[in-house]
């Protein structure tokens, strides 16, 4: 009997831990600290910066099953996904790693043995080929004599991507870094499917699978080309968890394994699917996983970077959805189905699935109008197209109008056999398209980061103050053995109290000083185990060596560690006031307030937002002792220590409690007692993006100067309108009644005004193939008079097609109206989109009624020239 997908990730990880190798659990989706990166798309990601030896960990083997997303940027598998045996949006990576450990022979012999040992997952050893890089001799020696693979199934395969180094068997982490060749192994699924073996005619084929891809690390590649040789050669290895359950359980596409097929049978189950081969129960099956643990990590659907991803891929589940016939919202069903057949990978899940199941919900039901309307104006404008290819004008209006991603208008071209102008929709978008291009256009040249061996010890938690010494120095990014007075610059101790920032938390501020130099110190960071004090000499010179003093500032350092206390106190309250969905999705602690991020789905009630106001200050009134433990991780969050959203943690972490309320990891400078913050007032809450709110905040006397110049503002407002504290709910109710009385008395001069206007206009209107048109530019019109103006003119022309314009403040506004008799013919969205065009705008609406604005006035006169030739022509 085959083993499960769940045993398979479990044997690959119970493997390699009996090789010595640390199990390290599976990083978020959303990378941290790393801006090269849209997602989480490799198992080399959480571990690049000890590659690059700017990180050191307690092991130097690792291995892990990495949750992945390719759907964005440099690696996107969205448009495959569904209709091939192996793309998905979202998939595990099997990985194993050596950090200056072992290398080649040991990584070959470990694949090996795991592949095919009988105790393992023991696969047939004719059944294999491998991969190597042209001129990796080494390799070739190993696999060919050490592990005795024939020589004819062991493949060079050499720069067949049009340069050099430019190989399927040459991994680069970027343009610039660490790379090296790789030896790759393949799967040979008979000769019953057609294919053929990697580098041949046929390779693209399903015969021969890739399973395996081992990266032997031994270059690190300069902006110019030059390949400089590591000094510490590293492993990295991926391997498809779901392409090795297919070989395992004997199937030829990822979607027949165990667990895809529980959930295209969950699937059908909420869409009432009967036929279970249908290629969108594939697209739905795939797409839940990358949506739902996309949105676990933090993300959530938006029209930006990570978030327009997102959109995306829950927009085409979505569609593919409606295509089976599902009633209503059903995708958010998915995520218990899910639950299940994750199993351990599911950990993370688990504790968010109400988080989770909302958040999809709330984007399908708003997609699911969006839907309707694009659906119907693309079966439209297909039915009227004369050639095999959809314009990309249209597509753009599909998009831009509609919110209809070029992706589903793809898919539904696709079934109909047609194509998209993909160019013409891409010059159409220049604005969005650069905004995706940011998305997805992270790099860097890893080579101009500032990489500092040295590590420093932070003394900061019980010192503001002590003697050090410079062990580095860096200059405009350089390493320099010293720094001159008026120069800029990054100053590295062995130990300091300066705090660099991390966990929300701004680096400190202070100075270095010597007896023959000062260094303002206006930020510091960490540089891997290094901590960087960033600023500039004022006066003398520092060489590397000497010693100096570092004070860093002592209020500033108060009023951050009152904040950061009180964010674990909000935290807290959130939890207890609103649920235990609630949850950190990023934070910023300085001196002057403190700002807290969370997952929750709508906005707070007043009375929610005083009740945590009330709770933290309760605990602040309770004067918590703050005390820290170092525990192991696990032990940890064992204890109920809750992780924090984007913070990498070391095996060992420190678990910061405060008394019975609350227990956090956080490396971050803290209050010694809960009652030295004093008071606790929030200023603000609002969303920052769907299921993610916002709360700003401060303390002690920052909370006190806010309650006074709240007090004053009051006093005011009771000065301006000759009230005092007893009466000034009252006379301000007044004054809005009466405001309100003015608006109406002024509303019905501007309809009476408009209904005036409009009687002296219907008789302009003339008359172009026997219907009447009205067109017409308005001087001195309140725009927002426009709409009461058309509906006017219908009521008095009965029949006709109305264009009016008026220019405010150098912007164009215009209406179109076209009276129900005429709406087949002539539709006011089309007709005052054309107009827009010519005045650099947009807009739209209904067959009916229609508005846009735009921005050239200049243009006006002539775009409404042509109004009745346009009219003419569809008529």
């Amino acid at each position: 009997m085959s083993k499960s997908t769940a045993e398979i990730r479990q044997a690959f990880l119970d493997f390699f831990h009996g090789k010595g190798h640390q199990v390290v659990a599976s990083s978020s989706l959303v990378p941290t600290n790393d801006p090269t990166l849209l997602f989480t798309n490799a198992g080399m990601n959480q571990f690049k910066d000890v590659f690059l030896g700017g990180d050191k960990r307690s092991y130097s083997r690792a291995t892990t099953s990495q949750r992945c997303v390719r759907a964005g940027g440099k690696h996107n598998d969205l448009e495959n996904v569904g209709y091939t045996a192996r793309h998905h949006t979202f998939f595990e990576m099997l990985g194993n790693f050596s950090f200056g450990d072992y290398f080649k022979h040991d990584a070959i012999s470990y694949a090996w043995e795991l592949l095919t040992g009988a105790e393992w997952f023991n696969l047939p050893k004719d059944k294999l080929w491998v991969t190597i890089y042209e001129t990796d001799d080494e390799a070739f020696d190993i696999w060919a004599n050490d592990v005795g693979v024939p020589r004819e199934r062991i493949i060079r395969i050499g720069d067949n991507k049009g340069s050099a180094y430019a190989s399927d068997n040459f991994w680069q982490m970027g343009d610039t870094g660490p790379c090296g060749p790789c030896t790759e192994i393949f799967f040979d699924h008979g000769d019953h499917i057609w294919g053929g073996p990697p580098g041949s005619p046929e390779e693209d084929g399903d015969r021969y699978i890739e399973i395996w891809n081992i990266v032997f690390m031994q270059f690190n590649r300069q902006s110019d080309g030059t390949m400089l040789p590591l000094p510490k050669p590293s492993v990295d290895t991926g391997m498809g968890l779901e392409r090795i359950t297919a070989v395992l359980q004997h199937v030829n596409s990822n979607y027949e394994i165990d667990l895809f097929q529980k959930l295209i049978k969950a699937v059908a189950d909420v869409t009432g699917a009967t036929d279970l081969s249908n290629k969108s129960l594939r697209v739905i099956a795939d797409h839940i996983r990358s949506c739902a643990f996309l949105v676990t990590d933090g993300v959530v659907p938006s029209n930006e970077n990570r978030g327009y991803v997102l959109r995306r891929i829950i927009r085409r589940a979505i569609r593919h959805g409606n295509m089976l016939g599902a009633q209503g919202s059903f995708f958010w069903k998915l995520v218990a189905p899910l639950i299940e057949v994750m199993g351990p990978a599911a950990h993370d899940l688990v504790e968010q699935q109400a988080h989770v199941e909302q958040i999809l919900r709330t984007e399908e039901d708003q997609f699911a109008k969006t839907l309707e309307r694009g659906l119907a104006l693309l079966d439209e404008e297909l039915d009227k197209l004369t050639g095999d290819t959809l314009d990309g004008e249209t597509v753009f209006r599909l998009y831009d109008t509609f919110g209809f991603p070029m992706d589903l208008t793809a898919d539904v071209c696709r079934e109909r056999n047609l194509k998209i102008d993909e160019a013409g929709f891409e010059q159409a978008m220049e604005q969005q398209r650069q905004r995706a291009r940011d998305a997805s256009g992270f790099g860097t040249d890893y080579n101009n980061v500032i990489r500092i061996d040295e590590a420093s010890s932070f003394k900061g938690y019980d010192q503001l103050e002590l003697n050090a010494t410079v062990t580095a120095i860096f200059v405009d990014g350089k390493p320099a053995s010293e720094i001159l007075a008026g120069q800029v610059g990054v100053i590295v101790l062995d130990e300091t109290p300066f705090y660099g920032e991390s966990g929300g938390q701004v680096g400190d501020t202070g100075e270095l000083k010597s007896s023959a130099a000062r260094f303002a110190v206006t930020d510091t960071q960490k540089y891997g185990q290094a901590i960087g004090h960033i600023g500039r000499l004022e006066s003398g010179h520092l060489r590397t060596g000497e010693r100096l003093e570092a004070d860093v500032n002592p209020t500033r350092r108060a009023r951050i560690r009152l904040n950061h206390s009180a964010t674990h106190l909000l935290h807290a309250a959130l939890r207890e006031v609103l649920g235990h969905h609630v949850a950190q999705k990023g934070s910023l602690v300085n001196d002057k307030y403190l700002r807290f991020d969370f997952s929750h789905t709508e906005a707070m009630k007043p009375q929610e937002i005083r009740q945590v106001e009330e709770i933290v200050n309760a605990q602040i009134r309770r004067n918590l002792a703050v005390e820290t433990n170092i525990m192991e991780l696990e032990a940890a969050k064992a204890h109920g220590a809750m992780a924090l959203f984007g913070e990498k943690y070391d095996d060992h972490v420190r678990v910061l409690t405060m008394g019975d309320f609350s227990t956090e990891l956080c490396g971050g400078t803290h209050a010694s007692r809960t009652g030295d913050i004093g008071l606790f007032r929030i200023l603000a809450e609002s969303g920052t993006a769907a299921g993610i709110r916002r709360i700003e905040a401060v303390t002690g006397e920052s909370a006190l100067t806010q309650m006074y110049a709240q007090s004053e503002q009051l006093q005011d407002i009771a000065q301006l309108i000759k009230a005092n504290s007893s009466n000034l709910n009252e006379k301000v109710r007044a004054m809005i009644e009466n405001v309100r009385g003015l608006e109406r008395e002024l509303q019905q001069l501007k309809d009476q005004q408009a209904a005036q206007e409009s009687a002296s206009l219907s008789s302009q209107a003339i008359e172009v193939k026997g219907t009447r048109l009205l067109v017409s530019e308005l001087k001195n019109v309140d725009p927002k008079m426009l709409r009461t103006m058309v509906d006017e003119l219908k009521n008095q022309l009965k029949s006709a097609i109305i264009v009016l314009a008026t220019v405010a403040d150098g912007k164009v506004s215009l209406i179109a109206g076209v009276t129900k008799d005429l709406t087949d013919r002539v539709k006011a969205g089309e007709l005052v989109g054309e107009l827009a065009r010519q005045v650099g705008g947009k807009g739209g609406g209904r067959p009916d009624m229609a508005q846009a604005g735009g921005t050239d006035a200049q243009a006006l006169p002539a775009a409404l020239a042509g109004v009745e030739s346009w009219i003419a022509t569809k008529l």
